[in-house]
């Protein structure tokens, strides 16, 4: 179980609901069809992250243009830092991946969970 700040969970919640286009479209199109359970809008610590696998202790983060500045920069190194510290691997796309590159980007978080397309496409 992982410390959170419960101040958070009213946020996380709304997040839920009002994804970015970017957020549905790799969760609709992709996560939620993975054969294991991938969690929207996590909070851990102080963090709410994106997406979350909690078998192996994958963050997956879509980054928007404030993630380029130099105090974004130094912010996410705070953060993954601080997940790392649990085992979290953290894998960080930025918007224009998921809505210019899309299938790379899904092909990179399939490589890092060890599931093949075919493991995939068997469950349809």
């Amino acid at each position: 179980m992982y410390k959170y700040d419960k101040s958070l969970i009213k946020n996380a919640q709304k997040l839920r609901k009002e994804m970015t286009k970017e957020e549905k479209h790799l969760w609709y199109d992709f996560l939620k069809k993975l054969p294991i359970q991938v969690k929207r809008q996590k909070n851990i610590e102080n963090y709410i992250l994106d997406f979350y696998i909690p078998s192996v202790k994958i963050a997956i983060e879509i980054d928007g243009i404030q993630h380029t500045s130099e105090e974004g920069r130094i912010q996410d190194e705070k953060r993954d830092s601080i997940l790392n510290s649990y085992g979290i691997r953290v894998l960080r796309f930025q918007n224009r991946d998921i809505n210019n590159n899309f299938l790379s980007v899904a092909d990179e978080i399939l490589k890092v969970l060890g599931i093949s397309y075919d493991e995939l496409l068997k469950d349809r």
